[in-house]
């Protein structure tokens, strides 16, 4: 019983931990980006190249681990795919990396710490998520994505005195020999970068949400990231080829460049996105959005250390109110969650004792993991066992008796 309580335990963890992997890995790749970027690398041969690597890494994977349970494709999947990797691909790193040439890469973050309220918003317009202005967590959701709001503009609009935290005087973007013709050097290309961090927030929020709708019809994480990755490399590489034409800019050598654009491509789009997916699967797109801020953190970190980057008043503040807000959201939905996982067994009709199924969230059902209600006391069912409902039934009447 201790040790299966254990495995219960590490099992509902797993979420957890694999974000906290993909928010250090994401970390690493916005440094990578500004580094690139200040190398001279065009941000759309760097996306095409992200995704091709990607699509080299994780195609081969869904192939061998995915061939005999992998859910047949259709159409419907298709499209889905198509839109994944629009907007959790090419058009949200485009958007992102250019922000980042005209920012810095820890103000890009602290703006990425939006995407729950977005996710928030677009989620009640798919019907993923309830309002419940009446209730104390609805009006906690509602709060806290206006909270986050109001913090993201004043990120944007509000510098303030610099902050010197410490400094390792270790400015690895001067060492390159480059200045990036983006690299930013007045309001305009600060507002117009703030454009564009927004805009891909908006963009990988509604990759969340098409995310849970596609993994209820393809429940197949290598695959699913495959066909995204597929997606997303025919549309960066088009629109690269549309829009960049230099060809030298295509060239890769034994550099930042190439070191950025595998880590990216294999490590974030290839790897990561799996994990993000079967988190969305298991946990709902709200949750995948929980973990955003650890990003700021450590993109804060690694850009004042080795990029001499310099935090600003209005950034910190900003920043603050975008993670308050953000955890607002987090706590009225959790206090859903709670409320539901704690119903009490509904009345049942004469003659029979019927149980409360309550799904947790929608992504759950395709995950055959539900949780029924007797007396009070919440069990888990296993996907194997068809017959526990009719069993536990069957022992409830008898404590009854």
């Amino acid at each position: 019983m201790v040790m299966e309580h254990i495995r219960n335990v590490l099992h509902g963890l797993k979420p957890t931990i694999l974000m906290v992997f993909v928010q250090f890995a994401f970390a690493g790749a916005n440094v990578l980006y500004k580094l690139a970027v200040n190398d001279g690398m065009s941000t759309k041969v760097l996306v095409a190249y992200r995704f091709l690597f990607a699509t080299a890494f994780i195609v081969p994977l869904a192939l061998i681990f995915e061939r005999k349970s992998r859910p047949k494709l259709s159409w419907v999947v298709l499209f889905q795919a198509f839109l994944c990797g629009l907007f959790g691909g090419s058009l949200a790193q485009n958007l992102y990396i250019e922000s980042i040439a005209l920012t810095s890469a820890t103000f890009t973050s602290a703006i990425a710490n939006l995407i729950p309220a977005i996710t928030f918003i677009l989620a009640i317009l798919f019907r993923l998520e309830k309002l419940n202005l009446g209730t104390i967590a609805g009006k906690a959701k509602m709060l806290g994505t206006l909270i986050g709001i109001g913090g993201a503009m004043l990120l944007t609009f509000y510098k303030g005195a610099e902050i010197d935290i410490w400094s390792t005087h270790v400015n690895l973007l001067h060492h390159n020999g480059h200045l990036a013709s983006s690299q930013p050097s007045d309001s305009s290309n600060h507002l117009l970068g703030s454009i564009f961090a927004i805009g891909s927030c908006v963009s990988f929020a509604l990759w969340l949400v098409i995310q849970a709708k596609m993994s209820e019809r393809y429940p197949s994480y290598y695959s699913s990231t495959a066909l995204m990755s597929i997606m997303g490399t025919l549309q960066a590489v088009v629109f690269a080829l549309c829009m960049e034409r230099d060809w030298s800019q295509w060239k890769l050598g034994w550099n930042i460049r190439l070191l950025t654009v595998s880590y990216s491509g294999i490590v974030a789009s290839g790897i990561m996105v799996t994990f993000i997916a079967w988190c969305v699967h298991m946990r709902g797109p709200l949750f995948v959005s929980v973990f955003n801020p650890l990003m700021l953190i450590l993109v804060a970190i690694m850009g004042s250390l080795i990029l001499d980057e310099m935090l600003h008043l209005g950034s910190i503040l900003g920043a603050m109110l975008i993670v308050f807000g953000l955890y607002m959201v987090l706590w009225g939905k959790g206090k859903e969650m709670k409320k539901l996982n704690q119903l009490a067994p509904s009345e049942s009709s004469p003659g029979s004792d019927l149980t409360d199924i309550v799904i947790t969230s929608r992504m759950e059902v395709n995950d055959n993991i539900a949780r029924v209600k007797f007396d009070g006391l919440s069990t888990p069912i296993s996907p194997g066992d068809d017959n526990s409902l009719e069993k536990r039934h069957e022992e409830n009447e008898g404590n009854h008796s």
